[in-house]
């Protein structure tokens, strides 16, 4: 069967001699892993298609939908120069795409989902990176896999909730002491979903070893909060 689906690089990794395999979010049929053949040669004319957070139009072999697909052409579409120039933005990039390949399960399609990657990654290309893009993206991303709040919590107010689910990104550019404090908040309950859904540690929480104070623009750090224990609702 040979089908062409637009998607997003999550994840690459060398294979044998000359192959490298990738973990692909795509349109319409989710999350895919697909081995492209004889990239790593020096002739090799696929390699661009396998870069990571390159979204790209594939065209894809595969003999049946549940097994390792081959990459036998494409087109590209972005390849998001602006974060590929910057450290920041490209540690940001990356641990979208780690959170994406970890929370959506394989051979599952979800628009919503790849329309989500989407728009992070663009607003990251063309906006000013801020504090509230980690937590913004995965409550959205929470609430897309079934495991959002149904209500606030923590006593983050009702308003400052929708904004973290549904302003843009770029936005999300808080100053006041009440809204740093709830984006605080917003963090912690990230923090402790993930911990208590996934099996082993992000990659990406602590990339490249960057500087403290580079940290700190990035993701802002959660203030102290009783211990207790989130317990997640599917939304509907």
């Amino acid at each position: 069967m040979i089908f062409t689906d637009s998607g997003i690089v999550l994840f690459r990794q060398d294979f044998r001699e000359a192959d490298r395999i990738i973990c692909l979010y795509t349109r319409l049929h989710g999350r895919i892993n697909l081995r492209l053949p004889g990239v790593n040669r020096a002739k090799g004319k696929l390699k661009a298609l396998s870069e990571p957070f390159t979204c790209a139009d594939y065209r894809i072999y595969a003999r049946s939908a549940r097994v390792l697909g081959t990459v036998t052409g494409g087109k590209i579409s972005r390849v998001f120069p602006a974060i590929r120039r910057d450290l920041k933005r490209q540690t940001l990039a990356l641990h979208f795409c780690e959170l994406m390949m970890r929370l959506t399960p394989l051979h599952q399609p979800s628009e919503q989902k790849y329309r989500l990657l989407l728009q992070v990654l663009t607003e990251l290309e063309y906006g000013q990176p801020n504090p509230a893009f980690v937590p913004a993206f995965t409550l959205r991303l929470m609430a897309a896999a079934g495991f959002g709040l149904d209500h606030p919590v923590l006593k983050i107010t009702p308003q400052f909730w929708k904004r973290m689910h549904e302003d843009e990104f770029s936005s999300l550019d808080f100053t006041e002491a009440e809204d740093l404090l709830s984006l605080a908040k917003c963090n912690e309950v990230c923090r402790r979903f993930l911990n208590q859904y996934l099996t082993y540690p992000l990659q990406t929480v602590k990339p490249f070893e960057l500087p403290a104070e580079d940290v700190q623009e990035l993701t802002h750090p959660p203030v102290p909060l009783p211990a207790g224990k989130l317990t997640p609702a599917p939304t509907h």
